[in-house]
């Protein structure tokens, strides 16, 4: 499986646009889809079972981290429309499925705001009440780590932070990792737990100290 997805601005794949039907917060809509995204066809098992286990999200600040083409934030967006969902990925592709994707779904039901942008585009002090990922584990144990350091610490203090890993690739080791991080001044990020597992993946939250 091609994973030009996790590292690539403009994937390299045709552009090749299509519609998929997918359940979003109990509803169903069409989706626009194509390749050199990650899971183009449907949406992933490991989102799925982040999507069952994370609770509602709160009437505020949410990042989605490794957006796609949507299926988190837009999910998010549905169920609180208090919200101000912040969707952040490399891939230009993706984040030009996931607007077209937020005015699909804004046809036909009420959709809290959603701004799809890449890392760079986030401005330095923005901070966040929650974040929902199923992160690149693929991209290595130390590209994983630089990337989360880089962005839980923006989770506001008492803040949540939902993550899905497949057992097999490290989801434990993951957690253990999370648990004794701590910011530049020496602040622990928080406490972690398991708070869910199926279908060979575990749902971690971390609750910001």
């Amino acid at each position: 499986m091609s994973e030009d997805h996790y590292f690539t601005a403009q994937p390299a794949s045709a552009d090749q646009r299509r519609l998929i039907s997918v359940t979003l917060a109990g509803q169903q809509f069409d989706v626009e889809t194509a390749p050199g995204v990650f899971s183009p066809g449907h949406i992933d098992l490991g989102t799925s079972v982040l999507l069952r286990h994370v609770p509602p999200p709160p009437a505020g600040d949410i990042l989605d981290l490794g957006c796609g083409w949507g299926p988190l934030a837009l999910t998010a967006a549905l169920l609180e429309p208090g919200a101000r969902v912040t969707a952040v990925d490399v891939n230009e592709r993706a984040l030009d499925l996931l607007r077209r994707n937020v005015e699909r779904v804004r046809s036909r039901a009420a959709l809290a705001p959603i701004e799809a942008v890449t890392p760079g585009q986030v401005p330095a002090d923005a901070t966040f009440d929650a974040l929902w990922s199923n992160p690149p584990i693929r991209v290595g144990k130390a590209a994983l780590h630089d990337l989360l350091t880089a962005w839980i610490p923006r989770v506001r203090s008492g803040g949540d932070v939902y993550l899905v890993v497949q057992k097999h690739l490290g989801a434990d080791s993951l957690a253990s990792w999370l648990s004794v991080q701590s910011d530049d001044a020496g602040v622990p990020w928080g406490s972690t737990e398991k708070i869910g597992s199926a279908k060979g993946f575990r749902v971690l939250h971390l609750k910001r100290t």
